[in-house]
């Protein structure tokens, strides 16, 4: 094999995401003939003014949204042409989502949140992770006694619990202070680079945007490569 088959072969291998040609409507034309790849270790930012199609396009990456033209490729296949049973394991398995809203449940503790998560994954929790977060003095409280911020984390904590290959994240740090900020943001760049998984992220902060491996800004319906 050729050197440039070689290095071909390696660059296939570390390929997590693959979105080819991607456009959506509503009753208008949101975005169209976007491409972007994903790869192992890597960080990706998307911003854009309001309305742009941002949160749309994050949530046709991570399966949660059928595009209306275009394929999103994981694992060698198009997400939006296999069994509806395929894509819901790749979505419990591979995939964690970062939502603006928490979506905990509100009846539970901090760690029943979480032993929820072991439960469909198979992990256990990681305290270290808990530490990390600085939400481990918290993790017997219930959910409705915990600050706004506390629950971002502890949404954030359940998502990695279950070890995802990529992680898709819709303003991860929208509601927290600078300083959580960091810490969060921290957390999940060494997750990325630790468990060879994949980060792509929404964003209004140019400032957390260009600390990721590459940008990407959302204008006049199509993704221009800013970094």
């Amino acid at each position: 094999m050729s050197e440039t088959n070689n290095l071909d072969a390696l660059i296939a291998e570390d390929l997590l995401l693959q979105a080819n040609n991607l456009s959506h409507k509503f009753d208008y034309e949101l975005f169209k003939d976007i491409n972007l790849s994903l790869y192992k270790k890597e960080s990706i930012a998307i911003i854009g003014t309001s309305g742009s199609g941002k949160s749309t396009l994050l949530n046709i990456l991570s399966s949660l949204l059928k595009p209306s033209s275009g394929k999103v490729v994981f694992k060698s296949k198009d997400m939006y042409s296999i069994k509806q049973n395929e894509l819901l394991k790749i979505r419990r398995d591979d995939f964690g989502i970062i939502f603006q809203a928490h979506y905990l449940f509100r009846g539970f503790s901090a760690i029943e949140n979480l032993e929820i998560a072991t439960l469909l994954s198979g992990e256990k929790i990681d305290h270290d992770l808990l530490k990390e977060l600085k939400i481990e003095h918290v993790i017997n409280q219930g959910v409705g006694e915990l600050s706004g911020g506390q629950q971002q984390r502890l949404s954030i904590a359940r998502v990695m619990t279950k070890k995802p290959r990529i992680i898709f994240a819709d303003e991860p740090t929208g509601n927290l202070d600078k300083e959580t900020a960091n810490v969060v943001m921290n957390t999940l760049f060494n997750y990325i680079k630790n468990n060879e998984a994949g980060l792509i992220l929404v964003t209004h902060e140019n400032e957390l945007a260009m600390r990721c491996d590459k940008v990407y800004k959302l204008e006049e319906l199509r993704l221009q490569e800013l970094k």
